[in-house]
Order: C-alpha cells, then structure tokens, then sequence
C-alpha cells in the first residue's frame, strides 16, 4: 500500500510539471509565431506599450545570463568554503551558531533582501562608484550571491557529511592532513551533491524576481554592470498585472524561455555528471 501511496505521489509531481510545460508552451508558442522567432530573441528593444510595438527580450536574456554568472562566481565559492568549513572542521560550537544562523538566512524573505539591498547597497553602489543612480546589475548580483548561500552551504552540507567516515580515517592513517583529506577525498566523493547545490543556486538566481526588481533599476537597456537593468523575471512580474493582448502573450513566452533555461542547465549538467561516472 505505501509503495502504491508514494507511487501516485510521484506521479502527481511529475503531471505538475508537464501541465506547466504543455501551459507555457500553448501560451508562449502564438506571440513568438506573431512576432518572429528571431525578432523575438535577438531584438533589442522592448517597449510593449509603445504606439508600434517592439518585443524584443535580448536585453533580458543577456542581463538573466549575466547576472546568474555574476552570482554564481561570488557565491559558489562562498558557499562551498563554508559548507566544507562546517561539515568537516567547524568546532562543534561554531557549527551550531553557524548552521542556525545559515538557517536564518534561508527563512528570510525574497523582499526583504530587496528592501535592504534598496535601502543599503544601492545608496553605497551610487557614492563608492560616483554614480547618478546606484540601481544597476552590480547591485543586482551582489544581492542573488546572497540570496544563493543558504541553498548552496545547506545541501553541501548534507552532501559532505553523507561521505562515509571509513573514507576519511583511510586517507589520515596514511599521513594526509584533515585539510587535504577534505579536498582530497571528501569532496570527490561528494560532488554529485555538491552539483546538486550549485543547480539549486543558479535556479533560484534565475527565478529571482522581486529583491532583483528593488535594485537592478528594471529598465530594459542591454546589460551593463553599472547601469539599470531588466532582467527576464521582472519583466514578467513588471508588466503581467495590466497587459492584455499580444504583450500578454509576450510575456508568456518569456516565461517559456526562462523555462527552457532552467531546463537546459539542468540536462547539462546531468550529462556531465553521469559522463564523468562513466569515465
């Protein structure tokens, strides 16, 4: 019976996912077939309400891009330090206190990095680069490192304290120090979970809407690391509440294109991961 149970409950999640793939694609297909496959992605301009429309998202694809590899190099590494710190050399005090304070750090609500990102690093974005507004994708990357820690640090966690312990007294019996055997054969063994993390983290840096809108600007420019931008999400959300018609269906197929980008990090990334166990 409970194999039944968790059967239908697998299923069910799995439906979820295709009804939003058929809905985006349904939804999103039309204004890409009115407007122009090509027009579409690689125009540059957007202005939807205009008397001539134009429809172009290159400026947001780019700035998503951009902006998703500017968090991902900050808080990767942050992230990854961290969790290798507290699962394998943290005194047991300072993993409590630090554990708990990572936990803090996921609870915290998207806005609320927005609202102190808007109050505080746009302000010091602006007088440390002498610039007329401190709104800008810089602002922006800064505030998704953060936002990316707790995912990336928790699920490192988890995946380096899974590594069996008979692993680690092996390589210190044969003279490695507690530090080399952490790189050496803790993290080796743990980088399918690791993976993982970093997969989380680029998805939630993708997906992230609102902290983003507060202090990228949202002006759909083409990406520059001091200027305002726009990226895909926060043209959604900036524009979903009153459009009607062709801009409606523009906006769903941003959507779709956000979609297949998740969608195509994630198979990227399971092809590399199952190659190198193959290899």
């Amino acid at each position: 019976m409970m194999h039944s149970v968790f059967l239908v409950l697998g299923l069910v999640t799995v439906g979820f996912v295709l009804l939003i793939t058929v809905y985006l694609v349904l939804s999103g297909i039309p204004a890409i077939r009115e407007i122009g496959l090509f027009q579409f992605l690689f125009g540059k301009e957007w202005a939807s309400t205009a008397a001539e429309p134009s429809y172009g998202i290159a400026p947001f694809i780019l700035t998503s891009v951009y902006g998703t590899a500017g968090a991902i190099l900050i808080g990767v590494p942050v992230g990854f330090m961290t969790a290798v710190y507290l699962a394998k050399l943290a005194p047991k005090q300072i993993k409590t206190v630090m554990e708990s304070a990572v936990s803090l750090l996921a609870g915290i609500p998207s806005v609320v990095y927005g609202l102190v990102g808007m109050i505080v690093l746009v302000p010091a974005v602006r007088k440390l680069f002498h610039l007329p507004d401190g709104a800008s994708l810089l602002a922006a990357i800064i505030v998704l490192a953060i936002i990316i820690l707790p995912s990336i640090i928790k699920v490192s966690i988890t995946a380096l304290e899974a590594v069996p312990k008979e692993y680690e007294d092996a390589s210190l019996a044969l003279g490695a120090t507690p530090v080399e055997t952490c790189f050496r054969i803790s993290v080796p063994a743990a980088k399918s979970g690791i993976a993982a993390a970093i997969v989380l983290g680029v998805g939630r840096a993708i997906g992230e809407a609102m902290a983003v809108m507060m202090v990228a600007g949202n002006v759909a420019n083409m990406p520059s690391l001091f200027g305002s931008v726009r990226f895909l999400t926060t043209a959604i959300a900036s524009e979903m509440s009153y459009s009607a018609g062709l801009q409606r269906q523009a906006l769903f197929s941003i959507a779709l294109v956000l979609f297949l980008f998740i969608m195509l990090i994630n198979a990227a990334l399971n092809f590399f991961l199952k190659r190198d166990k193959e290899g």
